[in-house]
């Protein structure tokens, strides 16, 4: 690890992205596989709402789906958060991922046999956020396990660089597909793609040692439950950490109130007069993330984390009402591409401050916590968007929700300070 570490040029580290943790080979047959599957499922994430709005015509509809895919995330994900604790991970993460096989079989199947129900959709997509609530707790907790400390943060980077990578050329492609043929037939197809991808995850999941849970300190004989009291345990360690609570309330204003996914459909339509633009409006936000992401060696040297976790929060929110201003494709994309950078930094900071502060033993639970968040907040914020549009259209949708989050971030670190005093260097003993 040194030798890597000396034998990159000053420049480079100080702004490429931080590749040292591809050194170590378990974390690195990890990464491969969650990019192949994660590059997989932007074909589901985009032909799902696609598939909804062309069966029903409606926004709202759009954003329900953000209602079933919230609601098992808000059970299972902290459920699975105290599994993550209580269980070998590994055993985890294949139960969880035989689950989101079959979900997106299942999609896959209604597809090619044209069933046509949005109810049926919402179900799936309640099933597929039920095994994502319960295997993405523990994909992130296995990682301070998988790297030294020294490493988190970069590989933190990393793994969402990597995700947000996928998250552009997914829709793209996916777009390119419904682009070059009609819904029935591009839907499937999608949907493939997805399925066939996701056999790569298995084989890095399968390639894992085992890893059991560390024992309570102090209570080594006593086995670990993923119970209710497990889970309460896990939220009143939260409470006692302000930093964290504030790090997720943060971002849960910003998610809830801005994010405008659920529009895309309705605004490559009506705004921008092609299916083709839904791909580019899918990808925005990824596309800013991943230069970001590529540029992000300085992210590692931040010490005021707190302070630069509140700016990144409060320009996603700015960007986010701008792009609903704007008229031009280019401009929107470009828009939504800064936020998608300011996402980038938001998301790494929160999770780096969490890894490094919560013990392992802790980790899965709030990680649990933190799968809520980051995954339950969007599908919030596609309930929000999808009604706000219904009600007053698309554009009043992302300005209001995009000025609203950047007010409301300015105000909670202002009345809780905790988060903007944060610096790298105060973590727990």
């Amino acid at each position: 690890m040194t030798g890597l570490k000396e034998a990159r040029p000053r420049g480079a580290r100080r702004w490429a992205i931080d590749l040292r943790p591809l050194g170590v080979p378990a974390y690195r047959r990890v990464w491969l596989g969650n990019a192949v599957a994660m590059f997989g499922f932007q074909f589901t994430a985009v032909a799902v709402p696609v598939e909804m709005f062309a069966l029903t015509q409606g926004s709202f509809w759009v954003g329900l789906l953000g209602v079933a895919g919230f609601v098992p995330l808000l059970v299972f994900g902290l459920w699975g958060g105290a599994v993550a604790d209580a269980r070998d991970r590994r055993r985890v993460l294949l139960a969880g991922g035989a689950l989101l096989w079959a979900s997106t079989l299942s999609l896959l199947l209604q597809a090619l046999f044209r069933v046509g129900s949005p109810t049926l959709l919402l179900v799936l997509v309640a099933v597929q956020s039920t095994a994502f609530a319960v295997t993405s707790p523990t994909r992130n907790a296995i990682l301070p396990r998988l790297v030294p400390a020294e490493l988190i943060p970069a590989a933190s980077t990393l793994n969402y660089t990597t995700f947000t990578a996928t998250s552009v050329f997914g829709p793209l492609t996916a777009g390119l597909i419904f682009a070059a043929w009609p819904t029935e037939v591009g839907l499937p197809i999608a949907y493939a793609v997805d399925a066939l991808l996701f056999t790569v995850s298995f084989w890095a999941t399968l390639r894992l040692p085992a890893m059991p849970p560390e024992p309570d300190p102090g209570d080594a004989a006593t086995p670990r439950r993923a119970g209710l009291a497990s889970i309460v345990d896990g939220f009143r360690y939260l409470a006692s950490t302000p930093v964290l609570l504030l790090s997720f309330a943060i971002d849960l204003i910003a998610m809830i109130l801005a994010m405008p996914r659920a529009l895309f459909p309705e605004l490559a339509q009506h705004r921008f007069g092609g299916a083709a633009a839904v791909g580019w409006l899918y990808s925005a936000i990824a596309i800013g993330a991943m230069l970001g992401g590529l540029t992000s060696g300085w992210i590692g040297r931040v010490r005021r984390q707190g302070l630069a976790l509140t700016v990144a929060v409060v320009g996603w929110g700015v960007a986010i009402a701008l792009a609903g201003l704007a008229h031009q494709l280019w401009l929107v994309v470009a828009l939504l591409g800064l936020a998608g950078a300011a996402d980038l930094v938001s998301a790494t900071l929160r999770q780096s401050m969490l890894l490094v502060y919560a013990p392992d033993r802790m980790r899965g639970r709030l990680q649990g916590v933190n799968t809520v968040v980051v995954a339950g907040g969007p599908r919030l914020g596609d309930l929000r968007a999808g009604a706000m549009a219904a009600a007053w259209g698309t554009g009043v949708a992302m300005v209001a929700g995009g000025v609203a989050s950047a007010v409301l971030a300015v105000l909670l670190v202002a009345v809780f300070p905790a988060l903007l005093r944060y610096r790298a260097a105060a973590r727990p003993d």
